[in-house]
């Protein structure tokens, strides 16, 4: 079957949410995600806070099957934006079908367009089906470095 990937269109938010939850009740967080259409056209079509690919499968009439979404981040060593891959997601019948691999691709090219020296991401630790994958694209894996995060309680009570 035919895959096309193109950049998402605000037209294609209540797909985008929908495979956010999708991911989201894969990874077990679904609890946590709470968000909406209104809050991500907002945030990704009017504010380009970030950005969307769209994976579709078939001929003439298209099904939606996956979504990458990324934005940029700084670094200060380098000097130049990296691309930074919030989600990349399949649906599960979808999957081995090389779709994740041509995301990849597609946002590799992406980078180098825009002069981005790196492409970063984090993976669930339990993820063993993605960290193979990321290793056989040649990714290392960067185990020196900690996430660390505030939510909003946090941040609420350091501004003060």
């Amino acid at each position: 079957m035919a895959f096309s990937i193109r950049p998402a269109s605000e037209s294609d938010a209540a797909t985008i949410v929908r495979f956010i939850r999708e991911l989201a009740q894969y990874e077990g967080m679904l609890e946590f995600c709470v968000l909406d259409e209104e809050t991500l056209r907002e945030s990704m079509f009017q504010k380009k806070q970030a950005f969307a690919l769209i994976g579709e499968t078939g001929e003439g009439e298209k099904e939606p099957v996956g979504y990458a979404l990324f934005f940029y981040n700084f670094s200060t060593f380098m000097g130049k934006k990296g691309l930074y891959i919030e989600d990349i997601y399949v649906q599960p019948a979808c999957r081995g079908r090389g779709y994740g691999k041509a995301f990849f691709r597609a946002l590799a090219k992406i980078a180098q367009a825009e002069g981005c020296p790196r492409m970063e991401w984090n993976c669930l630790r339990w993820n063993e089906p993605s960290l193979g994958f990321y290793r056989a694209l040649g990714a290392e894996q960067q185990d020196e470095w900690i996430l660390h995060r505030l939510t909003a309680g946090e941040i609420a009570a350091l501004a003060k």
